[in-house]
């Protein structure tokens, strides 16, 4: 049996997570949530989940100083913004140096959700493959 896909939803916004989660975890992905940047992390370093769905504006540690410090340890793992609204073009460059993964906006449908999902890390094993046929 293939293990699930974990995904980490962050959002400080219930109204966006739990219906998400739910929506998910009746598709039998593994789902964990955190509340914020420094949740975030803490449970990337403890559950090492294949993606990351993460809202750029949050309180205290935001989407983006969050993705910086994931950075610090962790270079490929796939991170896809999330936001509701428009994001000024600092935040953008920021997060693409950052190597974000794409972009989520909130009104999107839960097949969009899903197709990101699987095509995110169809690249991302794309990418792993082709960096160890150049080692070998």
């Amino acid at each position: 049996m293939e293990k699930p896909i974990s995904v980490l939803l962050v959002d400080d916004e219930s109204d966006f997570v739990e219906p998400v989660a739910f929506w998910l975890r009746s598709r039998k992905y593994d789902v964990c949530t955190a509340r914020n940047g420094r949740e975030a992390i803490q449970k990337i370093k403890s559950t090492a989940p294949d993606i990351v769905f993460m809202d750029i504006n949050m309180p205290g540690m935001n989407g983006l100083d969050a993705l910086k410090n994931i950075r610090m340890f962790d270079k490929t793992l796939p991170v896809i913004m999330v936001t509701a609204a428009y994001c000024n073009e600092k935040y953008l460059e920021t997060a693409n140096e950052l190597g974000i993964a794409g972009f989520f906006a909130k009104n999107y449908t839960f097949d969009q959700l899903v197709q990101m999902i699987h095509s995110t890390l169809k690249s991302r094993r794309q990418e792993a493959s082709g960096e160890k046929e150049k080692e070998q």
